[in-house]
């Protein structure tokens, strides 16, 4: 079944749950990350679903790639930006890494 909106993408919908459980996840952070890894991991997170969407209504292919490019990156540091988290033990995110790293079979 061919996708009509952006939101039928399971990728957008892995990436939509991953930003609602990135912003539970850095609500617990120390207030003094608010300026720092709380904005950056958000701003990562806000990133993937978004270019997602927009590269799904570019109509050039190569425009498409673009931002599903783009989208990749920002997952990578997302993920980075989880490592730290969890290398400073502020939180644990285990249940996040897992849900980038699991693959879905559909």
């Amino acid at each position: 079944m061919k996708a009509k909106r952006y939101q039928d993408l399971i990728v957008w919908q892995k990436a939509h749950i991953l930003v609602k459980n990135i912003y539970k996840v850095t609500n617990k952070l120390p207030k003094e990350e608010k300026y720092g890894l709380t904005s950056q991991i958000r701003r990562s997170a806000l990133s993937i679903p978004a270019n997602i969407s927009e590269g799904f209504g570019r109509f050039h292919l190569k425009d498409k790639v673009r931002f599903y490019l783009i989208s990749k990156g920002s997952l990578n540091e997302t993920e980075n930006y989880l490592e730290l988290i969890h290398d400073l033990k502020f939180v644990d995110v285990k249940s996040l890494t897992q849900l980038l790293t699991t693959p879905t079979n559909y």
